[in-house]
C-alpha cells in the first residue's frame, strides 16, 4: 500500500493552520484565516493544499466511548508464528477487517503487533478474541492487557 503523504515545505503559516486544526477541526475558514492573518481565499487554498497532499488526513468527529457503549480499552500484543514479510502482510491483511481494532502497530520486541481495541466489557472482548483475534493468520499468541484508567488519549502531536 503507497504512502499517500507528499512532502511538501511547511511554512509558519501552515504549521499554524494545522495547529490550529488539529485543536478544533470544525473551525470556520473565516476564523482559521484570522487567526493565522492570511484572506479566507488564501486559507481555503491552504487547507486544500495541506489535505491533498496527504498532511491532513481528514475530519471527523471525536466520539465519547461511553456514549456509544465500548467503554472498555483494551490493548494486545500480537506474537506471530513466523516473522516473514509474508506472515506480516498476511496478518495486517486480515486485521484491517476487523471493525473493532481502532489501531494495529508493527512493532520491535518481545510481540509483532500492538493492537488497541474498544469493546462493551470484557465479555464483549472474551467473544471476539476467542473467536476472531486467534483465528487471524498467523497467531501464535496473544498478551491481552485491560485498560484501568486513560491518562492520555489521541493527544495532539507537538509540533
Amino acid at each position: 500500500m503507497k504512502d499517500s503523504f507528499t512532502e511538501i515545505e511547511l511554512d509558519r503559516v501552515d504549521r499554524r493552520i494545522l495547529h490550529l486544526l488539529q485543536g478544533d477541526g470544525r473551525m470556520a475558514n473565516a476564523d482559521l484565516a484570522e487567526a493565522v492573518h492570511v484572506s479566507p481565499a488564501t486559507c481555503h487554498r491552504r487547507v486544500r493544499r495541506l489535505v491533498e497532499a496527504g498532511c491532513i488526513r481528514g475530519f471527523r468527529a471525536e466520539i465519547e466511548p461511553r456514549a456509544v457503549d465500548r467503554g472498555t480499552l483494551v490493548i494486545v500484543g500480537v506474537e506471530l508464528d513466523r516473522s516473514t514479510p509474508e506472515s506480516f502482510a498476511d496478518f495486517a491483511t486480515a486485521v484491517r477487517r476487523l471493525p473493532f481494532v481502532l489501531d494495529c502497530h508493527l512493532v520491535a520486541g518481545d510481540f509483532d503487533f500492538f493492537l488497541k481495541i474498544r469493546v462493551r466489557d470484557i465479555a464483549d472482548f472474551n467473544r471476539l478474541h476467542g473467536e476472531l483475534l486467534i483465528a487471524l493468520p498467523g497467531v501464535r499468541q496473544t498478551r491481552t492487557f485491560f485498560v484501568m484508567k486513560e491518562i492520555i488519549d489521541a493527544a495532539a502531536l507537538d509540533f
